[in-house]
């Protein structure tokens, strides 16, 4: 057995030349390029014209750039098989947070290792639906009810874990990202209806005893900023006065007075849609939800073509989880949604989160342009 690339495979590489050879898809790359090079000018408007932010940004966005070009050259397989031991080493620093992590706004989010802090969360992100992808990769779809359960195990566990710091936010997209494993896995129709159904009776039993005070009210906020306008409302309604004073053409690159005036906080991470939509109104908006719509379409594409239920399970649910991210930011900085702490992919100022994207980016194109043909 011996494994080897068919002949249109050669032709392909030899047409394409170094992107191929970098194992990086081409369209994808121009999506995430021209993302992110409208971030960048935001994040430089946003801050006021702040060189020194911009260059910080600039150098995470380019140490980014790097991971995912060098997770890219690893294959599928490869990935496969060291996928249970970072699940498990993510678990066990989720476990370690929980007993000695560092404290920040507020929660156990951090682990310190002396040299440098981060959020093991983030890995999480990544390793829980690669986790479940693994679990389903050598049995026909859809997977045996066991099967399934176990999957919906690890879920409950991971999200579990990240609940408790507490980060309610992160929990919900991380389950989420593991929750479209099960579904494109088969998970059926009926299950999911049900499970709906259980989760909106329980609600109230989850307000009540689950809920912190602060996340308690930011749902109240929700749904009626007003009430507290120079307090918890403060954010969502000066997001939305700056959304809307864009208006159809907006005010113009660095003419977002909401950001330059200090009205809008976090006006470089999570509200940085609210400068975009001032300062270039609807049209600019419709731009970067055509670039986005056409980031995920790639997505789905390169998952669509994937060669076994690993590659594809894991390019789908990665592909969705930035839709989900892209979907709840909007919302929230739109009025649509609650206020959580999610930065807009590839445009927010960079941090631990664009690090983690830009390796998922990795992975698809590793999935995409590591094609093999198994031949005795």
């Amino acid at each position: 057995m011996r494994i080897e690339l068919p002949a249109k495979e050669n032709v392909y590489r030899q047409n394409k030349g170094w992107l191929v050879s970098l194992h990086l898809d081409g369209w994808l790359l121009l999506g995430i390029l021209t993302l992110t090079a409208i971030g960048s000018m935001v994040v430089y408007s946003a801050s006021g014209g702040d060189l020194e932010i911009l260059s910080k940004h600039l150098l995470r966005v380019t140490f980014a750039f790097g991971l995912m070009v060098f997770v890219a050259q690893i294959p599928p397989n490869i990935l496969m098989v060291y996928t249970p031991w970072v699940f498990m080493l993510g678990a066990l620093m989720l476990v370690a947070v929980l007993l000695f992590g560092d404290f920040g706004k507020g929660a156990k989010r951090w682990l310190d290792l002396g040299v440098f802090r981060f959020q093991p969360s983030e890995i999480l992100k990544l390793a829980l639906p690669m986790m479940l992808a693994w679990l389903f990769s050598h049995e026909t779809l859809p997977p045996s009810t066991r099967k399934m359960l176990a999957g919906l195990t690890l879920v409950a566990f991971t999200s579990g874990l990240i609940i408790v710091q507490p980060d309610l936010g992160t929990s919900i997209l991380i389950a989420m990202s593991g929750l479209f494993v099960l579904f494109f896995a088969g998970l059926s129709w009926r299950f999911i209806f049900t499970a709906t159904a259980l989760v909106a009776a329980s609600l109230p039993i989850i307000w009540h005893f689950y809920m912190y005070e602060y996340q308690k009210q930011r749902v109240l906020t929700f749904f009626n900023p007003e009430s507290d306008p120079l307090g918890t409302g403060y954010h969502i309604i000066q997001s939305k006065i700056a959304i809307g004073s864009g208006g159809l053409e907006g005010k113009g690159f660095m003419g977002s007075t909401q950001a330059h005036l200090d009205f809008l906080p976090e006006s470089t991470t999570d509200f940085i849609f609210s400068v975009l939509a001032e300062e270039f109104g609807l049209f600019g908006v419709a731009i970067l939800l055509l670039l986005y719509l056409f980031v995920i379409a790639r997505g789905l594409y390169i998952a669509s073509r994937a060669q076994d239920n690993f590659a594809r399970l894991t390019a789908a649910s990665l592909i969705m989880t930035l839709f989900v991210y892209v979907f709840v930011n909007i919302g929230m900085v739109s009025g649509l949604l609650p206020v959580v702490g999610l930065p807009l992919p590839l445009m927010s100022y960079g941090g631990t989160s664009l690090v983690t994207l830009m390796i998922s980016f990795g992975i698809l194109m590793s999935i995409h342009t590591h094609k093999r043909l198994l031949t005795s």
